[in-house]
């Protein structure tokens, strides 16, 4: 069994495992030709991380945590609920440092997803779908019940280990990066830790940093991994007095925002990403100048066979058939 320090800024020259990698993600500046002169948009590029997204940060300092209390000893499961990303880090976390893992899960996450959890072993429970996120939180709080001496709950929508991993690195980050230049933080909104950490974190550094948090339009939407904070279960670490203000995003406006990302700057991202940089850019519209960062939570690999993307791919395999082989 491995155990690490829980000090996020360590930097060890000779990583032992690649639970070490996590963070210090590149930041990218978007040449967006609609932007005034005045005012730059840069996006943190979270799909750079080991496991593929922001969840590395957040499923590393709640397993740290637990290590460091007591609380998850050598033998006991990690089970908590997820929309996919954050199962993902607990996996590869979990595979890294010797446990076992277990995960409640929305049927409706993409094919993609199952595949890379089954590759590093989890056990998945699939919940329905019609449920979203909110069935997948009750199904694995069902399982805790009944037998709380068999896992560790790191439990990421109301752990504040969540929103400390984002406070303590994202922020510090971003504004080392930006040579303490940026002016709006934006971000979408799932469990809220990515807002929230790095939001106060910005704040203490520069009280004048403006935080804004990104959620679907509605309650019906496709946007994975992300809440319409009045129709769900609100999670615990979420403030929304901590916010400078709250933008809306419609799936047809992110899934579009994709694409273009996609086609114009070579940047694959996935569906929030798509969300958060159609909020960046709407607030640019209101600015005369200003440095808005927003984060890539993750890259477009683990989507390419959803309603997104699939229609695009299909064109383009049938635009590349030979004239013979369309029917």
């Amino acid at each position: 069994m491995v155990t690490l320090s829980i000090d996020e800024n360590s930097i060890d020259e000779k990583p032992c495992t690649i639970v070490d990698e996590i963070g210090h993600t590149p930041l990218v500046r978007i040449n967006d030709p609609t932007l005034k002169e005045g005012v730059e948009i840069y996006a943190k590029c979270e799909f750079c991380n080991p496991g593929g997204s922001v969840k590395d940060r957040p499923a590393r300092r709640m397993i740290l945590e637990g290590i460091g209390s007591g609380q998850l000893t050598p033998g006991k499961v990690i089970l908590d609920s997820t929309s996919g990303n954050t199962g993902i880090a607990y996996a590869m976390i979990g595979a890294a440092l010797g446990y076992r893992v277990r995960l409640a899960m929305p049927a409706s996450v993409t094919k993609e997803r199952k595949a890379i959890l089954a590759a590093y072993g989890a056990d998945v429970v699939l919940t329905d779908p019609a449920e979203g996120s909110d069935g997948a939180i009750l199904v694995a709080r069902e399982i805790y019940q009944k037998d709380q001496s068999t896992y560790f709950k790191p439990d990421q929508y109301n752990n504040p280990a969540n929103w400390w991993a984002h406070r303590d690195t994202t922020a510090r980050e971003l504004w080392q990066q930006t040579d303490g230049r940026i002016t709006h933080f934006v971000a979408t909104m799932g469990t809220s830790g990515t807002v929230m950490g790095t939001g106060r974190g910005l704040k203490q550094l520069h009280p004048g940093v403006r935080v804004i948090g990104v959620e679907p339009a509605d309650a019906f939407h496709g946007i994975e991994g992300l809440k319409h904070m009045e129709s769900s279960i609100v999670p615990g670490i979420y403030e929304s007095s901590d916010l400078d203000r709250v933008m809306g995003v419609d799936t047809e406006d992110a899934y579009d925002t994709n694409v273009w990302l996609a086609r114009e700057f070579g940047l694959l991202v996935g569906q929030s990403s798509g969300a958060a940089y159609w909020a960046a850019r709407r607030l640019a519209e209101e600015l005369d100048e200003g440095v808005i960062v927003t984060v890539f939570c993750d890259g477009g690999d683990k989507y390419m066979t959803t309603a997104m993307w699939l229609p695009v791919v299909e064109a383009a395999v049938e635009s590349a058939k030979l004239p013979s082989d369309k029917s």
